[in-house]
């Protein structure tokens, strides 16, 4: 009997670990959950590393104004440690738009006008206007700006920098690249990081060349710019 018993728990055990995770948004439209993990690691932008593999994300597969883009659903992954924010994204493209000289070394200034996916990340629950801005391209390039649209004219900072981390990984085999940051959880939040913390958070994708470039929104902010943080959805830390 104890022999059958354990059978029937592997069996079980088995399955369990080939299902397909529930996307992290399925419960509550609008809301990412961010896994906790219990060390920080070097991002490889690989969905299948032990930190990756099994967890769930959300899509972002629509265009500005909520009509959903065939062909280019980009799925997002959330990890958390107290001192990082982990993101990867997993991007199908038709056609690629690269910059010709890349440089994964230095901030690539205006990287937003060749293929990028981006985060905008706001803990500022008084004044949603101010929220950072991380990019990251499928060559590996990077930028990020701290944004104030309250102030008078609005402020787009490029020369804050946070210190994040990024690598991208081009799969044009299968037409797919995938990019991963790690941002300092103090550049986000002047909170220590716990679980149950929330906040407010965007992905977009810019996406092939111009003039008819494809623009991806998690929450579709309705209008022509992305920095519109009243359509933000929000990332909560679980334990």
């Amino acid at each position: 009997m104890g022999r059958l018993i354990r059978s029937a728990l592997s069996i079980a055990a088995c399955l369990l670990a080939s299902a397909p995770a529930i996307p992290a948004d399925a419960k509550e439209p609008g809301l990412i959950v961010s896994r906790q993990a219990s060390t920080d690691w070097t991002p490889t932008a690989d969905p299948e590393s032990p930190p990756w593999k099994g967890t769930a994300g959300v899509w972002a597969d629509k265009d500005r104004m909520g009509k959903v883009v065939p062909g280019h659903r980009t799925e997002v992954r959330s990890r958390w440690t107290a001192g990082s924010l982990y993101l990867l994204f997993v991007c199908p493209y038709e056609q690629l738009h690269l910059k010709a000289d890349p440089s994964a070394s230095t901030e690539t200034d205006r990287l937003w006008e060749w293929d990028v996916a981006e985060a905008f990340i706001g803990t500022d629950f008084e004044n949603i206007e101010r929220y950072t801005e991380y990019e990251v391209s499928p060559q590996g390039e990077w930028v990020d700006l701290m944004i104030d649209l309250s102030a008078k004219p609005p402020s787009y900072d490029r020369k804050w920098d946070s210190g994040f981390q990024v690598k991208a990984r081009l799969d044009r085999p299968r037409n797919v690249w995938y990019g991963e940051m790690r941002i300092p959880m103090d550049k986000i939040d002047r909170r220590p990081a716990k679980a149950g913390q929330e906040m407010r958070i965007n992905f977009y994708r810019i996406q092939g060349p111009p003039p008819n470039r494809t623009f991806l929104d998690w929450q579709p902010v309705m209008k022509e710019s992305f920095h519109t943080p009243a359509a933000f959805g929000r990332l909560r830390l679980d334990p």
